[in-house]
């Protein structure tokens, strides 16, 4: 799949060696959402424009496509895509086309643990998906630069996290076992992948009970759900809540204040912090 996006760009770079309005063209690029839109931008710079397909706010996993985004799949020299279903219909319009790349099947440090997608919330292995857009796109200094920053993030949050108190995160659904695996952090989870799931009366109590014997004091809920499900635990289990995000999209004030993905890990190291009693 990389060499084959590589073949189709270094095709399109030839195609405008003849005139100078060739070369000022950018590179169309399709991502599925922010983090690899984020990589996208950073990996490419100038040569590229970045299409986000999910909006600002919006929820990528379910995410419903229009006809417009579909025609902008199949036009895009590049599209990038988490695969492994995160967003199917994404998926089914990229079909078997030339230059799809779908980082969980080709990112060396990739694949699925617990059917979970996030792998962006490990700074290590959403460094592994850089170095394989560094190739895509044919930018492999720039693909190394943020890839160098990804490493610093690592440090900061194992000397963050190196030493709390507490050890376990409860979440609103399941979508931090890259982030726990790789700071030896335990995620109790209210729900399952789907952020829209609904537990039974006796999954949730069954939850509270483990809150309660885990002795956590902070239930965590995300920045593009609704936290009624976190709150009705903290409530039972005598916790207090707290954001943690998952980095899937910016909600529009993110947006505004000019957040990226450095800037919302730095925030839940914070939270973590204080939630875990680190010293």
């Amino acid at each position: 799949m990389v060499l084959t996006s590589s073949a189709v760009l270094l095709t399109i770079f030839a195609s405008g060696c003849g005139s100078s309005s060739a070369k000022s063209e950018k590179i169309s690029v399709v991502a599925g959402f922010y983090p690899l839109a984020f990589a996208a931008e950073q990996v490419g710079g100038e040569h590229v424009e970045v299409r986000n397909l999910t909006p600002p706010g919006a929820e990528p996993h379910d995410l419903e496509v229009s006809p417009r985004d579909v025609e902008r799949v199949r036009s895009a020299a590049l599209v990038f895509l988490v695969g492994d279903g995160f967003q199917p219909q994404i998926e089914r319009a990229a079909g078997r086309r030339r230059g799809v790349v779908r980082v969980l099947d080709a990112a060396p440090a990739g694949g699925v643990a617990h059917g979970d997608p996030h792998v962006w919330l490990d700074p290590v292995r959403y460094a592994a998906i850089v170095r394989l857009m560094g190739v895509a796109l044919g930018a492999p200094a720039r693909a190394d630069r943020l890839i160098a920053r990804l490493h610093r993030l690592d440090r900061e949050l194992q000397t963050g996290l190196g030493h709390c108190r507490r050890r376990e995160i409860v979440t609103s659904h399941r979508a931090f076992v890259y982030l726990a695996r790789r700071y030896r952090l335990r995620q109790i989870a209210i729900t399952g992948l789907s952020p829209e799931a609904e537990p039974a009366p006796r999954d949730l109590g069954r939850v509270v009970a483990l809150v309660r014997r885990s002795r956590a004091t902070t239930v965590f809920f995300e920045t593009l759900i609704t936290p009624r499900l976190a709150e009705t635990v903290a409530r039972e289990s005598g916790a207090q809540t707290a954001t943690l995000n998952p980095i899937e999209g910016l909600t529009a004030a993110e947006s505004r204040r000019g957040e990226d993905y450095f800037s919302l890990m730095r925030a839940n190291l914070r939270t973590l912090r204080q939630a875990l009693a680190c010293r």
